[in-house]
């Protein structure tokens, strides 16, 4: 059954009450207000959470000249991992599988076979390991293992999601990082986040961070940093969808209420130009309507350190889980920049270790290439896009998967009234 013509009209209706009372200048004027007042040095509970590194500015690139412009990296490797999702059975395993690649651009086909693969386990047996030992496959263009993740009473699908993924990331990463001569971009953070934020869901899980192989899991990133600090070859992660809200958060700490639900809202608002304004959102001519969205440039921030939200746990003033950091804790930090792309309406992040970011040519380079690489794709760089297409698992594939669990576990999977509402693929 579908909605009457009334009932469509009277919910669109709901919109006029909840949009007389939003006045949008006032957003305008108070993200203006945090660029300049507050983001040169947010602080929450007596720390510094985000600074400038280096020059604190909005800037705009024309699209056109920046898809042409010439990359400051002459070759460029990205990496991805895609998994199954975590799928729960009647015998009480919780499973997630992820599958690990790296791409390059230009293509080198004999990278592009290799593989790591993770399947990661839980079990409500206390008495069950599952764990074993990495293996080669397809004359060593693969290497695959199974984790027994560590028993939890809840948030099973979780843990084993997050250890598969990032285990498999970084352990295909750290493999070929000499593979990688002039930049490598992670589809994603820099970090597995997801560990860090466990903390914030519950005390079982923030526990969890700190045993041995969670923790092993987030030391492939930080030997991956050093790694790439020794061959002084940046590293970078390119998140699509930015999520923190690190700013929004401590400013209502601060006692400045904030309007946007995350700070890629906020940041959105700062990079996006209307006709009716100029430069970034300041009204230029008094009036109350923002104008069309002018789409002819990229804009842009420049960069920042995060030493909040997920991103504490790597800040200097941390003990990174308490893995060793071969160099100063100062250089392990993450920072980040801001790009809005007005053809799409999309807002991207691009992170880096504080220790590329610090000097300041290799910030321009960065920033450059990322620019580029935008304009030209209209999304991600397309090492990043060559690797999402290798390391994901079609939904077909991903029924196969299951299926051969099935049959090996002898167990089916557990499936809800909502696999049966929806019509989801049975095994």
């Amino acid at each position: 059954m579908t909605l009457d013509p009334i009932h469509v009209e009277n919910i669109a209706r709901l919109a006029y009450g909840i949009a007389s009372d939003v006045d949008t200048t006032d957003h305008d004027d108070l993200a203006g207000t945090v660029w300049r007042d507050w983001l040169p040095d947010l602080s929450r509970d007596g720390r510094t959470v985000i600074e400038p590194v280096g020059d604190h500015e909005r800037r705009r690139a024309p699209i056109d000249d920046a898809a042409l412009a010439a990359r400051p990296f002459e070759t460029v490797h990205g990496l991805d991992s895609g998994t199954i999702n975590p799928t729960t059975f009647k015998n009480g395993l919780v499973v997630d599988v992820a599958h690990a690649a790296m791409a390059s651009e230009p293509t080198d086909l004999d990278l592009h076979r290799d593989r790591t693969i993770v399947a990661t386990v839980h079990a409500g047996d206390s008495t069950a390991d599952f764990d074993g030992d990495w293996t080669n496959r397809d004359d060593g263009h693969t290497r695959q293992r199974v984790l027994h993740a560590p028993r939890v009473n809840r948030y099973a699908e979780g843990v084993v999601h997050a250890l598969a993924l990032y285990l498999a990331e970084g352990t295909h990463a750290l493999n070929h990082a000499d593979r990688v001569d002039d930049l490598l971009v992670l589809d994603g953070p820099i970090y597995p986040k997801e560990l860090f934020t466990w903390d914030d869901r519950n005390p079982e899980l923030g526990a969890l961070t700190r045993e041995a192989k969670p923790r092993a899991v987030v030391e492939n990133y930080v030997r991956l940093v050093e790694r790439f600090v020794e061959r002084d070859v940046p590293l970078v992660g390119f998140v699509k969808n930015p999520s923190s809200g690190t700013i929004v958060r401590s400013l209502a700490r601060n006692g400045v209420e904030p309007p946007w639900p995350d700070d890629t809202a906020l940041f959105t608002r700062l990079l996006e130009r209307r006709a009716a304004e100029d430069e970034f959102g300041d009204d230029s001519n008094g009036s109350d309507g923002r104008g069309e969205r002018i789409d002819d440039e990229l804009t842009f921030t420049t960069w920042f350190h995060s030493r909040g939200g997920a991103d504490e746990t790597m800040a200097a003033d941390r003990d990174a889980l308490g893995i060793d950091r071969e160099f100063d804790p100062e250089l392990y930090e993450p920072t980040f920049m801001v790009l809005y792309d007005p053809r799409t309406d999309v807002t991207y992040k691009l992170e880096a270790p504080y220790a590329f970011t610090r000097d300041r040519d290799t910030r321009e380079r960065l920033t450059r290439q990322v620019l580029a690489d935008v304009a030209a794709s209209r999304g991600p760089p397309e090492a990043v896009a060559k690797a999402d297409e290798l390391a994901r698992i079609a939904a077909t594939e991903k029924t196969a998967l299951r299926r051969a669990f099935e049959d090996r576990f002898d167990s089916e999977q557990q499936s809800t009234y909502d696999d049966h509402r929806w019509g989801k693929t049975r095994l």
